[in-house]
């Protein structure tokens, strides 16, 4: 059943190539851009179902108890720092873009008003927060 679920994944993963590339042909080569985000979307993502699948199934139904323990938890414990890990780089990645966003904007309204500097700084703290929760909830993930 597993090799079936990989063969499956690994024809989506050939087609997460070649279906962008003819999207691209078939345009005209109009929509190079949503073709290359499309592509590079969709091949990481099956690729990680693909990695988390032959991750997954090395677990044997006739092994003993202990080392059925011993071998999801140590499944559980890869794919919590693994959760982990996109949380925090995920939201710095999405705080980093919003800080640059607001603060260039906020920049931008100090040049011409000096005394609003106080609303502005507001507005670039409440786009670091992004990051924060996101290291808040990859704490979560790793102690609760």
């Amino acid at each position: 059943m597993l090799q079936v679920v990989i063969k499956i994944l690994f024809v989506l993963i050939a087609l997460s190539i070649i279906a962008p590339i003819a999207m691209f042909y078939a345009t005209g080569r109009k929509k190079g851009k949503e073709c290359v985000i499309m592509n590079v979307i969709s091949f990481f993502s099956f690729l990680g179902l693909a990695s988390i699948c032959i991750l997954g199934g090395g677990i044997s139904v006739l092994a003993a108890p202990a080392e059925t323990a011993a071998a999801a938890g140590g499944i559980s414990e890869g794919l919590k720092y693994i959760g982990a890990a996109a949380a925090t780089g995920l939201s710095g990645i999405g705080g980093g873009i919003a800080v640059s966003n607001s603060a260039s904007a906020a920049i931008g309204a100090m040049s011409e008003n000096e005394k609003i500097m106080g609303k502005t700084l507001i507005f670039v703290a409440m786009a670091e927060g992004i990051a924060l929760y996101g290291l808040i909830i990859s704490f979560l993930i790793l102690f609760v």
